[in-house]
């Protein structure tokens, strides 16, 4: 992709400053991606011996992050989308201290909800590319920021794994700091977006409002929970599936199997972006009928290479889903004020995943390490047979 087609006019916001932003939100989301997993490990420390606080813990930081996303947005959108990115970069700094040195649940339990109150990273990130980019430079660059999630959801477990043989998770908190203080030094060099007042440019203007496929902010909003729920409700129990239909696997393999989805779309983002930019309504039912045929098959894969077979399927799902739904906001952001909008779709993103975690441990309760999947499939089945339906068809119009 050339610079050329990363720039909005008026602006000198080049592929190097749109790669500089997903660097710094990659870095910065270690600690919050790769520690949670050892929440088991982390309060035996802290007078939890039983770790029976793992499961609400591990949800805190993302509630209070769906709460504080669209207040932050707007602050963004009124007082500087670089200063607000800014101060998350810092907020997680000042989480990840306090949590490293707690010592004591009640002062831990402090520290991840600061983590989700002060965070959000990601939406304060979107807001600033949104600031300064539209159309599909915009949502190559919310790919982009995407792959970096994927990269830091497969990679930060893995070094917080290597390192706890010479630092604990816990401490690891107070270390990994190091890393958003280290974003904010980049990320202060970079401008501040300009104002996104634009003339619309006849040349690309007419065809788009003409050919776009366009849904309204309720919809983004509704699609975004929709996906969010249906593939995050298999990650908290996935190890234990593996375990009960391959005994005795090892935790490397069980690891690369859920990483595996993840992998899939580093690898086939870009191309899928390409090829699905002007019909991403078509690549998102496409995404969610792999979703829901993906889990289904994870209830009843009994053998490696079909749990193989069926997480790549999940991960072709979760390719098609982020990737079109990145171009779906990136068409809602034209025109709007986008700290806002990305704001109040970070809170859907994460009331997705609150309520995915909160069904997850239901189900698997009741019915076994299968449920997840199970809810997850028919939940992303439901939603292609409504893609389809005529309320969302191609909408003219905007809701605001």
């Amino acid at each position: 992709m050339s610079a050329q087609a990363l720039r909005m006019p008026g602006t000198s916001f080049g592929r190097g400053r749109v790669h500089a932003v997903a660097g710094c939100y990659f870095v910065a989301s270690f600690a919050a991606l790769g520690l949670p997993p050892y929440l088991t490990e982390i309060l035996p420390e802290l007078g939890d011996r039983q770790a029976r606080w793992a499961g609400v813990l591990y949800v805190v930081p993302t509630v209070f992050g769906a709460l504080g996303a669209p207040f932050w947005g707007r602050l963004a959108d009124r007082y500087g989308r670089k200063r607000l990115l800014l101060r998350a970069q810092l907020g997680l700094a000042v989480a990840f201290l306090l949590a490293g040195w707690a010592d004591s649940l009640a002062t831990f339990t402090l520290a991840l909800v600061l983590q989700g109150v002060l965070g959000g990273t990601f939406a304060a990130s979107n807001g600033y590319l949104g600031a300064a980019l539209e159309g599909p430079a915009l949502s190559k660059a919310l790919t982009l920021m995407q792959g970096s999630a994927r990269a830091a959801l497969v990679a930060a477990p893995i070094v917080v794994g290597s390192l706890s043989g010479w630092l604990s998770p816990h401490r690891q908190y107070a270390l990994l700091a190091v890393l958003p203080l280290t974003a904010a030094l980049l990320l202060a060099a970079l401008p501040e977006p300009e104002p996104t007042v634009r003339e619309p440019d006849e040349k690309e203007s007419a065809p788009v409002c003409e050919t776009a496929p366009v849904v309204s902010l309720k919809t983004l909003y509704a699609l975004e929970f929709a996906f969010v729920f249906s593939t995050v409700i298999s990650f908290p129990y996935l190890i234990a599936l593996v375990d009960d239909r391959i005994p005795g696997a090892s935790p490397l393999l069980s690891g690369v199997l859920f990483a595996l989805p993840h992998l899939c779309y580093l690898v086939a983002a870009l191309a899928v972006h390409s090829a699905f930019r002007d019909r991403p309504r078509t690549g998102l039912a496409l995404g969610f009928a792999c979703i829901a045929l993906g889990l289904a098959g994870h209830s009843v894969a009994g053998s490696l290479p079909e749990l193989i077979a069926v997480r790549l399927l999940l991960g072709a799902g979760l390719t098609f889903g982020l990737v079109c739904l990145q171009i779906l906001a990136a068409d809602c952001a034209r025109g709007r004020a986008p700290g806002g909008m990305f704001g109040s779709l970070e809170f859907f993103s994460k009331a997705g995943a609150v309520a995915a975690g909160l069904a997850a441990a239901a189900g698997s309760a009741r019915y076994g390490p299968a449920a997840p999947v199970l809810t997850g499939g028919a939940a992303a089945a439901v939603t292609v047979l409504a893609i389809t339906l005529p309320p969302l068809t191609y909408r003219t119009g905007r809701s605001r």
